[in-house]
């Protein structure tokens, strides 16, 4: 296995904000993992989509009472608020228009497309969205490209040549999203097209996978 990088830039721990964490126990849990397997930092990236209006407003004081709670806990683990924001004509305009962009590690933005139906994306165009966050100094990271089944080669290089970012998910070539994920993490790293490597992690049955991943195998120099 891989060494882990210093940072998780992909997690969604922060607690009752999405679809990850709910409680400040669970988020307490899924911490200590993250920093039993070496991470110093994790970049909270709570979703902002049509179920979870997350704006900076939401995350930054969760990261901060996650913060205390991990002092208080003994954890060692330094939390980056931002956010995972889906192209979605609903939300991805107003979050544009009213500043609600939330960086990290200085001005990377991490983005994500519609997993299964590409048609909720409407008429917006990803490559052309990665254009215009570049022409005003983000870095856009396109979340787990792996997982989008219903793209085709020419999309992955679009976006790529538009100038995303890949970030590729721990376990996708374990097959934790099922052998066709798998498949495509396999050719997007032959291509050399990561950037990143996030966990995304949103519960013990992500930490689970990654106990068998991590602590069973030893990492690679």
């Amino acid at each position: 296995m891989e060494r882990l990088p210093e940072y998780d830039c992909h997690c969604h721990i922060l607690p009752g904000l999405d679809d990850g964490a709910q409680t400040m126990e669970d988020a307490l849990f899924l911490a200590g993992k993250l920093a039993s397997y070496g991470f110093k930092r994790a970049v909270c990236t709570s979703h902002s989509t049509r179920l979870y209006r997350n704006t900076p407003s939401t995350v930054i004081p969760a990261c901060e009472r996650l913060q205390e709670a991990l002092v208080q806990a003994g954890i060692r683990l330094e939390l980056v608020p931002s956010l995972e924001y889906r192209l979605l004509p609903e939300t991805w305009p107003e979050i544009r228009a009213k500043g609600w962009l939330l960086p990290w590690e200085g001005n990377h933005i991490l983005i994500e497309l519609p997993i299964s139906n590409p048609r909720q994306l409407g008429d917006i165009d990803p490559a052309a969205e990665i254009q215009k966050l570049l022409a005003d100094g983000y870095q856009p990271v396109l979340a787990h490209p792996e997982r989008y089944l219903w793209a085709s080669p020419d999309d992955y290089r679009r976006w790529h040549e538009a100038g995303a970012a890949f970030q590729r998910n721990l376990a996708s070539l374990e097959g934790f999203y099922g052998p066709a994920p798998a498949a495509r993490a396999s050719q997007l790293l032959r291509d050399g097209w990561y950037s990143f490597l996030g966990t995304d992690t949103h519960s013990k049955k992500y930490t689970d996978a990654f106990d068998a991943i991590l602590i069973s195998s030893p990492a690679q120099a």
